[in-house]
């Protein structure tokens, strides 16, 4: 019999405790032959398949996500994404990607698949936008900022590991960030002398304040000027700071 890896973590703590074998299977429920191979050195190993909710924040994927792939998709994921909960304790991540930019498509399946590999990452045509998505019990795992109901309308916020890999590869958050929910324009103007230019811009835009945070908290890290434009839009105006955006983040083609 296969035990939960949460079962077999508390039978090897108790025995450490100095519990016997019969006390500790009269606690848990496992059978005393299980728990006298263990104390003996055969435990099992652990488990990468599904796990509940208590042990999703060390599961051991975690330490293995490849970060700068990592970085982008959840960039992508806070402006376009959402996570959904299918049979047999399986996940689905989905990226809404814009038909009118395929190549953003191919560079969002390759973060995926490059931070899960061996996993299957499909497109589904919808109205002006392509669904790509993946299935795997462990999108939770990866994304803690998962929940019931929309982004906007509840907290966000990023675990301790997420921030360090934001802080290590902030230029693949904000490109991420940038291809889901952000554009390069050109805004157009005229001085007091009826004199009409133009200038090159960024527009980030989400309704979830907490995630307009941060974003502006990777500009920070980038030392990137940023202004609110209003009360969804973040707009970058200065042109240095968009020279050097552009060197990473590309254009939506």
């Amino acid at each position: 019999m296969t035990y939960p890896q949460v079962l077999v973590d508390k039978a090897l703590e108790m025995l450490a405790l100095g519990l016997s074998q019969a006390e500790v299977s009269r606690r848990t429920g496992i059978s005393r032959a299980a728990i006298r191979d263990w104390q003996h050195g055969n435990v099992p190993k652990r488990r990468r398949e599904a796990h509940g909710p208590y042990e999703r924040d060390t599961c051991p994927l975690i330490e293995e996500v490849a970060t700068p792939a990592y970085a982008y998709l959840l960039g992508l994921y806070l402006g376009d994404g959402t996570i959904s909960t299918m049979p047999k304790g399986v996940f689905r991540l989905r990226i809404f990607c814009c038909d009118a930019y395929p190549h953003l498509m191919d560079l969002c399946q390759a973060a995926m698949e490059a931070v899960l590999p061996g996993h299957k990452v499909g497109r589904v045509p919808g109205l002006g936008c392509t669904d790509v998505s993946s299935y795997s019990k462990h999108w939770p795992c990866l994304f803690p900022q998962f929940g019931p109901g929309m982004k906007h309308l509840r907290r966000i916020e990023l675990a301790p590991w997420q921030e360090e890999i934001v802080e290590e590869f902030p230029e693949e958050f904000v490109r991420g960030l940038i291809h889901s929910d952000g554009c390069r324009g050109l805004n157009r103007v005229s001085n007091r002398f009826g004199q009409r230019y133009a200038y090159p811009r960024y527009q980030f835009t989400n309704r979830s304040q907490d995630i307009k945070d941060l974003f502006c908290w990777a500009c920070d890290l980038l030392g990137v000027e940023w202004k609110v434009m209003n009360r969804y839009t973040i707009s970058i105006n200065k042109r240095a700071d968009v020279a050097f955006l552009d060197t990473f983040i590309g254009p939506k083609t």
